[in-house]
């Protein structure tokens, strides 16, 4: 919702370049990043639905999808 958009199509081949080229699209999206480029706590990064993501420099496959979850207070 914070984005403005359900789906966004960036060329990356590392899981931080995708990370830049969705903030660059969306910047309502900024405070997802750490300085240091990693996501706050609150995010999650799921590739292909099968794993979580924290590595930075993982390589992502052609076609890869991303899916970025945030936690809601609460639970």
């Amino acid at each position: 919702m914070r984005a403005g958009r359900a789906e966004l199509r960036v060329n990356a081949a590392t899981v931080g370049e995708a990370l830049a080229a969705i903030v660059a699209a969306c910047p309502a999206l900024a405070d997802m990043r750490r300085p240091d480029g990693r996501l706050v706590p609150h995010y999650l990064l799921s590739l292909d639905g099968k794993h979580f993501v924290t590595d930075l420099t993982e390589t992502l496959p052609n076609d890869a999808r991303l899916l970025l979850l945030s936690a809601d207070a609460g639970g």
